[in-house]
Parts: structure tokens; C-alpha cells; sequence
């Protein structure tokens, strides 16, 4: 589930190519949550993050 949290207190700023149909979905996330689409990203990066199986980690060598 999305869940917008708090505020960040240093961002850095990095440029992404993501495809459209992507950035569709998360436009219209942001505007269900009636959020910036910053927040919608940086809340997917944190759950996806957060959520790695050790399967699909690769192994250290």
C-alpha cells in the first residue's frame, strides 16, 4: 500500500529515463493522492527498496 510520508531533509537531484506508460501511472497516483509526484517516486523507490527478496539480491563476491 502507498503511504506518503514525511518530508526529506536533503535530496539530491538525479535525472531518470522512465518509460511513459510508467510515468502515466504515477501521474495518476499523484493525483489520487493529491501529492507531487516526487513523493509518489520516492515512496515507490522506498517500498521496492525495502521489499527486495535475498533471491533476487545478486550475490557478493
Amino acid at each position: 500500500m502507498l503511504r506518503i510520508k514525511k518530508e526529506y531533509s536533503e535530496y539530491l537531484t538525479k535525472t531518470f529515463r522512465i518509460p511513459t506508460e510508467i510515468i502515466s501511472r504515477l501521474d495518476s497516483l499523484s493525483h489520487e493522492y493529491n501529492t507531487s509526484m516526487n513523493k509518489v517516486v520516492i515512496q515507490c523507490l522506498e517500498y521496492a527498496l525495502d521489499n527486495i527478496s535475498d533471491e533476487e539480491k545478486p550475490e557478493k563476491q
